[in-house]
């Protein structure tokens, strides 16, 4: 439908009986435009407008939101002159760009950009730095090549926190970068907001040593200086409703209430919106693959809530699920109140790794008490919103069941040779996403496929673009690690498998399977209650650290539910030394290998942690995991023979398992998936046949 000009649409409003001016609809749709597509719902924006019950005018918004998106303003400027000018107008000498934004979320809205705006990096890890007369820009080692392409080395110092392999020496990260270019005597600024207590400090520390001084600036300048700056987003926000989340909003504020009160605290400002989702049982769409209500929250120790956040993603439906205890304010009022509260001479937590520095400094200059705990205590809501319910581990197990089959009908139409020619990385990652469209209770991607073939697959954190691009076969392993939001659950699971004519090699076999012994290592763990994540890290790598090899990113991650697919505090890695795993948490266990310019081998699946009824020698809770991820595991790269007898045993019955899960589903949607499950879940047997090929030993199995 075209659009029919402004005076069509106001009489519209106005005999729908719309009170917001044009003008005001206008700047709603800006923000609409500027939040993700939800692909699961695209229409579900126009229930933030009453009169869209009137087919017309629904028509018209959605015409007119069409025109606003297909013409963005883009206004050309010298960005890094520009943002000189209004550091210049601040006074200050210098200036650090984050990349993340006022939530500190693993995802920005394109308003928050302000990184990629400066630098033109479109990575989703680093920071810059711009001085009068310099800059620099600085990310890690999975962005060396992307930072190069897309940042122009006459404009900025470009260092990566890894070193480039054709040069050992390790470039300066960006504090170091700061001490050895600040003059001294400069002023140099931070914008409060986007940065954590934890991160200023060692920005703090290098302006000292260089004989500079910290400035907290009362405005960005990149927004200053950004002249077609992006509105914020507006996505409706809507409720979570019990049967996924399992326990009420009342119960959790109860819960968290009682923390407050046992640390001598009288409130929470809570600056992480996926806690405050999880708290108010509310989800949104601001950001891309995870869904967040962009807001801030002040909790009290008398189980109420303060919510600030942008009203007109509200609807009549959403304010009355909240309830009365929750009081709703702009967003703009959240440092007036907090100020408010310290005035009251209030002892407020902050948590130093997730709220804005900003916090604190409102709470201290107005009188207040700041508590953030013993060093290494995140929010008590992290560890709260780890533990799941029944329920949400309930639901999480459904929501693989019908992610697991839409996987294996991708796999199973990869694994024809025919079909897998027809592909490239880009078209396979598109195909997968339409099988997962098809599913129950979908509402998007949690995270961006990563569909590498060939060589693209020893990229770690690879993203397929128009030039980078190119056919599955390139080489004859493929990995791909995907997952979808439902509204009963977060998936995360990561498969490499044999693809096209060319068999893979003895070497990659081999990789596979000692990748494959660490993965299920892990799967068959029993430990002690109290074990954190690195003694299972380790675990992980034994079999491949026999070979002298080993992985360069930890093992495991927190998984929310329907929230965000990476998720604190738990984990699995060698940093993994703090928090113990507990009944009730999910954690990816994805051990890894990776032969640079040649394959990437990754096997993730999800596991939630479980209390086995036993007890060790020391009377402490046996512990271990129950696989959630139901997807078969590539038997053309499995050599069975380096499996120990209850890894082979464990890896069968994981297939029976699948096979019981996944064949009802496919049965009645995919015969040939149906098929192909059948045969790829078949019990695998030791084989120590040695045969010989071409002067290559190897086993048949």
């Amino acid at each position: 439908m075209a659009y029919k000009g402004d005076a069509n649409l106001e009489q519209l409003l106005k005999t729908a009986k719309e009170t917001r001016s044009l003008a005001d609809i206008k700047d709603i749709l800006k923000g609409i435009v500027a939040a993700p597509e939800d692909i699961a719902a695209p229409d579900r924006w126009l229930t933030l407008f009453k009169s869209a019950s009137d087919k017309a005018v629904a028509g018209q918004l959605a015409a007119l939101k069409d025109k606003m998106a297909e013409h963005p303003e883009t206004i050309h400027q010298n960005k890094l002159a520009d943002t000189r000018a209004e550091m210049a107008r601040r006074d200050i000498d210098g200036f650090f760009v984050p990349r993340a934004d006022e939530y500190h979320g693993e995802y920005v809205p394109p308003r928050a950009g302000r990184l990629e705006w400066v630098t033109e990096f479109s990575g989703s890890a680093g920071a810059a730095v711009i001085l009068k007369d310099k800059a620099g820009f600085f990310t890690d080692g999975r962005y060396t090549l992307q930072a190069r392409k897309q940042v122009n080395a006459k404009d900025f110092y470009i260092g990566t926190t890894a070193p480039d392999k054709k040069d050992l020496k390790r470039p300066l990260t960006p504090t170091e970068w700061i001490e050895k270019n600040l003059p001294k005597g400069a002023k140099f600024g931070i914008d409060p907001w986007v940065m954590t207590a934890n991160e200023v400090k060692s920005v703090k520390e290098k302006v000292e040593a260089a004989g500079g001084t910290l400035v907290f600036v009362d405005s960005n300048p990149l927004d200053a200086a950004w002249k077609d700056q992006p509105a914020a987003p507006i996505s409706p926000v809507v409720p979570q409703p019990l049967e996924y989340a399992g326990k009420s909003s009342d119960e959790k504020r109860k819960a968290l209430a009682e923390k407050l009160t046992e640390k001598g605290t009288d409130a929470i400002a809570i600056g992480f919106p996926e806690e405050i989702c999880w708290l108010l049982n509310v989800r949104g769409g601001d950001v891309p693959c995870t869904p967040f209500a962009l807001s801030y929250a002040i909790a009290h120790k008398d189980g109420t809530v303060d919510w600030f956040i942008d009203q007109r993603k509200l609807t009549d439906k959403t304010k009355e699920w909240v309830g009365k205890d929750v009081r709703i304010h702009d967003l703009a009022e959240f440092s007036g109140s907090l100020a408010a509260l310290a005035k009251q001479g209030k002892k407020v937590w902050v948590d130093p790794y997730s709220a804005p520095i900003k916090a604190q400094i409102i709470v201290t200059d107005n009188g207040g008490t700041v508590y953030t705990g013993n060093p290494g205590d995140r929010s008590p809501l992290q560890l709260m919103k780890a533990l799941k319910n029944k329920v949400e581990i309930d639901g999480t197990a459904a929501a693989h069941i019908r992610d697991g089959a839409a996987l294996t009908r991708f796999l199973a139409e990869i694994a024809d040779p025919d079909k897998a020619a027809t592909h490239t990385e880009i078209s396979a990652s598109d195909t997968l996403q339409g099988f997962r469209e098809e599913n129950e209770k979908f509402r998007g991607l949690s995270f961006d496929t990563i569909s590498g073939a060939g060589g693209n697959g020893a990229v770690i954190h690879y993203r397929s673009t128009p030039e980078t691009d190119q056919p599955l076969t390139a080489g004859p392993v493929y990995l791909v690690d995907s997952g979808a939001q439902y509204l009963d659950g977060t998936t995360d699971v990561t498969r490499a498998v044999a693809v096209g004519t060319t068999k893979p090699s003895a070497d990659m076999i081999e990789n596979f399977t000692l990748v494959l012994k660490g993965h299920i290592d892990v799967a068959m763990a029993v430990f002690p209650a109290g074990t954190t994540g690195k003694p299972l890290d380790d675990k992980a790598r034994a079999a491949l650290l026999e070979k002298k090899r080993d992985y360069a990113h930890g093992t495991g991650h927190g998984v929310g539910s329907y929230l965000s697919v990476h998720e604190g505090p738990c984990g699995i890695s060698s940093a993994s030394t703090s928090v113990p795993l507990e009944p009730g948490m999910v954690i990816s266990n994805e051990p890894g290998y990776y032969k640079e310019g040649e394959y990437g081998i990754r096997i993730e699946s999800l596991v939630t942690v479980i209390d086995t009824g036993k007890k060790d020698a020391d009377g402490k809770n046996l512990l271990a995991f129950k696989t959630l991820t139901m997807a078969p595991i590539d038997r053309k790269l499995i050599n069975a023979d380096l499996l120990t007898t209850d890894e082979l045993k464990w890896l069968n019955d994981y297939h029976a398992e699948v096979q019981k899960n996944l064949l009802p589903l496919l049965e009645k949607t995919d015969p040939k998936a149906a098929a192909f499950l059948k045969k790829a879940t078949a019990p695998i047997q030791k084989n120590t046949t040695q045969f010989k090929i071409n002067g290559i030993k190897g086993f048949l199995f």
